[in-house]
């Protein structure tokens, strides 16, 4: 019996990512890292600044997430997130980029307390990428 998924990503821009040999998925819901098998119960939860995290037949691909929406139902996957990027692909300017713009951020006096936690999130994540 197959033990495989889909799963979907899709952006602003276009469908990221589409594929049906997916084995397990871990995303940073707000909840904490949930990892996904097949048949896994039904689910809808937001995303934190993190990594999804795919396993497939053909390797491991690591995925850096600013925010979304995740849905699991009949054992397909659904990613909509404003922000994604390839971990394998994204260069360390960028990284530096969007870890100074999350620190000036988070110096704002006038942020919200889930704002601040979320861009504490980004700053943990980016630094570790960095």
């Amino acid at each position: 019996m197959s033990e495989e998924f889909k799963i979907e990503i899709v952006n602003p821009e276009k469908s990221f990512l589409s594929k049906e040999d997916v084995t397990e998925v871990v995303v940073p819901a707000f909840e904490g890292e949930m990892g996904i098998l097949k048949d896994h119960i039904s689910i809808i939860s937001f995303l934190k600044p993190g990594i999804i995290k795919i396993f497939s037949k053909s390797g491991e691909d690591n995925y850096y997430v600013e925010d979304g929406i995740v849905e699991f139902k009949n054992n397909n996957l659904s990613v909509l997130t404003s922000s994604i990027f390839n971990i394998k692909d994204i260069d360390k300017d960028k990284i530096s980029e969007l870890l100074a713009q999350a620190e000036e951020n988070s110096k704002n006096s006038d942020i919200t307390d889930q704002n601040k936690y979320l861009v504490d999130q980004k700053i943990d994540v980016l630094k570790t990428l960095n």
